[in-house]
């Protein structure tokens, strides 16, 4: 006879727990996927983030910023320069040199940052092939091209002089 009287309370405890279960379950479903309320998120929400980023990407490379021998960009722009050239660097200008031989312009204030070298590059001393170098301040400091085959990759705000 105990044993029956034990039924009816296991069988309340085994619905409670079952509306608990389809409870949490619809609570769920409700919310939208990746918000706070849900941070677990699903595949095509991650897919769709994925390609608004890379429309957002390809929209800021393929606008051009250079204008004939100037630029204020932030892409990298390819400079020839010829033998006697000078390229003018503003204030956190990136110059990587390709090709040819060039030296450094500085200013009373210093030469250019060699960030890949550690050091300092005062006036008329070698840039160095395939070193980032740093223009620190917007006073004059640059590059000057030795023969007619300096090729510079540039980031940042430039100008060529003869």
């Amino acid at each position: 006879m105990a044993k029956f009287k034990k039924l009816p309370i296991l069988t309340l405890i085994m619905v409670l727990i079952g509306l608990v279960i389809i409870g949490q379950v619809v609570y769920a479903n409700t919310k939208e996927p990746g918000s706070s309320e849900d941070p677990i998120v699903t595949l095509s929400y991650v897919e769709q983030r994925m390609e608004q980023l890379k429309f957002y990407i390809d929209e800021k490379v393929s606008s051009p910023q250079s204008n004939g021998g100037a630029s204020t960009g932030t892409s990298i722009d390819i400079v020839s320069l010829k033998t006697g050239e000078k390229l003018i660097a503003d204030e956190g200008a990136e110059i990587i040199l390709r090709g040819g031989s060039a030296v450094a312009i500085d200013s009373p204030s210093g030469g250019l940052a060699n960030v890949t070298a550690g050091r300092d590059i005062q006036k008329n001393q070698t840039i160095l092939p395939n070193n980032l170098h740093i223009v620190p301040k917007s006073d004059g400091r640059g590059v000057r091209a030795l023969d007619d085959h300096v090729i510079l990759m540039v980031r940042g705000s430039y100008r060529v002089e003869e």
